[in-house]
């Protein structure tokens, strides 16, 4: 049957990238579809004021990089462009701890601890992982820190997917391709400007755009960008997909914006990240498109059990903006785990969510004890708090924390109609609340701030919505063993079609409380190790036996 590709990629982010490139390498004709811009030092904002280039909010004009999704139960931050989430992500790259592969949906599924080994080695090699080399002043106010509260043996320089070039040569320096061979674009050394959230200007991040995505286009994928999946479906003449699918797209910018298009081809892989694969699939399988999607789908939805909190320096005369995003951590206890991130000189607006830090329980009455908390430092440190409450000089004198648990737990996601916007249905939280704060982490901020003269900061949307904030949401589509268990099996193949894929932050399957894109890298590297060459494909053989 003649289709017009082989394999439709829906998503550009660390799976869709990994697996349009390892396809196009087994022959395969690929198009990958992605929502988001490609973006060039050119177009890149040079701060996170330039709204309309950093934020993502189509309705209001903003077609940045950077989303803020509210839920009941947790705000969560992510990116969308080419090249997804690693655009504006801090470059960190860990692999979990072992015993994540003993828990949750997909334990006893394989020999992970075996398996994954040599694909986190793969993963490591193409996103160019070292160890940071640009410590800088908040790194080491942090090692001051872990001292203080006697963890200093935890302290690490983070392993990040950042280019350094040679000791020998000066930061900034240009180098022919330093990773493939010659295959790749030339490269910049990082000088250590901060800058890694807004989008790396000089070339010295290792985003998708400059290896995956890069060599996959390289070798004839083909990539749409500002176009939109709105339907996926069998072709006719097999309900299971055996025979390929038809997609639905939109186009979202450009000369062709609203325009539809219809493509047909015989196997697809799902890489929108964990919200939008979710979203994508509830709405296949509300209209029917996908009707044999698993009923696992919006369950065990996880957040690494995470909270952004942090200490400002009102008035410091230290540059807390250089370096790199995320350049250091600690383990303040075996659960908890700290990484210092930071914002480049003049990307203050992140400023705008922060707030003096607040204790005591969560709930209604945590307002009323903030507003007790500002009134006594305005009345005792009046100066200091007003310097606070201003977002401007936010980056240069603010260490953020990215405060991360291995602890497990989760929560479930629908798609619903929601009271005061009752025209459409959206994506929802629902379940047990999850913790507001992590108590552990705001004790060593207090302690931290108090040692080193700064003032302990916490988000507020932690304190008016008494919800905390995430940049790792994952599950809701996870690798299971049945269909009862998981939306995926442990080939990331798709319960109930042939030929379809999940490979995103939706198909995990455990809390790994790290920073999951080396995960999603090295599973999605798993998932199409399996597929087979394009000229040894059998496309009604190949997908998974139908789940009871």
């Amino acid at each position: 049957m003649q289709t017009d590709y082989d394999f439709i990629v829906i998503g550009s982010g660390f799976g869709g990238s990994v697996s349009a490139l390892r396809l196009a390498e087994k022959g395969y004709r690929v198009a990958i579809f992605e929502q988001g811009r490609r973006w060039t030092p050119a177009n890149l904002p040079k701060t996170n004021w330039s709204l309309s280039r950093w934020m993502w909010r189509p309705a209001l004009g903003l077609r940045g990089f950077f989303s803020m999704r509210f839920f009941k139960h947790v705000v969560v931050l992510h990116g969308n462009a080419v090249g997804g989430g690693s655009i504006t992500y801090a470059n960190t790259l860990l692999v979990p701890p072992d015993k994540v592969w003993r828990e949750g949906s997909w334990a006893g599924l394989n020999d992970w601890e075996r398996v994954m080994p040599r694909h986190f080695a793969t993963a490591r090699r193409m996103l160019g992982v070292t160890t940071n080399r640009r410590l800088d002043a908040a790194d080491f106010r942090l090692k001051e820190m872990a001292q203080a509260a006697g963890v200093a043996h935890t302290y690490y320089p983070t392993e990040v997917g950042v280019f350094f070039g040679k000791d020998s040569d000066a930061p900034g320096t240009t180098y022919a391709d330093p990773f493939f061979g010659g295959e790749g674009p030339a490269r910049t050394s990082c000088h250590g400007c901060g800058g890694c959230m807004v989008g790396c200007r000089h070339g010295a991040k290792n985003s998708l755009d400059q290896n995956y995505l890069y060599l996959a286009e390289k070798k004839g994928a083909q990539l749409f960008a500002e176009t939109r999946v709105t339907d996926v479906r069998p072709l006719p003449s097999r309900a299971d997909g055996a025979d390929g699918y038809a997609v639905e797209t939109l186009s979202l910018a450009g000369p062709t914006r609203g325009q539809r298009r219809r493509f047909t081809c015989r196997g697809i892989v799902f890489a929108a990240s964990s919200l939008g694969t979710q979203e994508l699939l509830f709405r296949l399988k509300e209209k029917g498109a996908l009707p044999r999607i698993s009923d696992a789908l919006g369950n065990q939805v996880r957040t690494n059990a995470e909270s952004i909190i942090g200490i400002r320096f009102p008035g410091s005369k230290v540059d807390l903006s250089k370096g790199i995003a995320i350049g250091s951590g600690i383990y303040i206890d075996e659960y908890t785990h700290i990484e210092a991130t930071r914002y480049p000189e003049g990307s203050d607006a992140m400023g705008l969510m922060s707030t003096v830090m607040t204790l005591g329980r969560p709930g209604w009455s945590r307002p009323f004890t903030w507003l007790a908390t500002l009134a006594k430092m305005m009345l005792t440190k009046p100066l200091t708090t007003l310097r606070l409450l201003t977002p401007f000089g936010f980056a240069r004198e603010t260490m953020i924390f990215l405060c991360m648990q291995t602890l497990d737990g989760h929560l479930t996601m629908r798609l619903k109609r929601r009271w005061f916007w009752p025209f459409s249905k959206q994506l929802t939280t629902h379940g047990k609340k999850i913790p507001t704060f992590i108590p552990a982490a705001n004790d060593f901020a207090v302690k931290a701030a108090k040692a080193t003269g700064g003032v302990p900061m916490t988000s507020l949307t932690e304190i008016l919505l008494d919800v905390p904030t995430t940049a790792h949401c994952m599950g809701g589509a996870a690798i299971g063993r049945t269909r009862a268990d998981g939306v995926c099996d442990g080939k990331n193949r798709v319960f109930g079609y042939y030929n379809m894929y999940i490979c995103d932050g939706s198909m995990l399957g455990a809390n790994l409380g790290v920073n999951p894109s080396l995960t999603i890298t090295a599973l999605t590297e798993h998932a199409m190790s399996h597929v087979p060459p394009a000229g040894q494909q059998q496309w009604d053989a190949t997908g998974i036996e139908m789940a009871a």
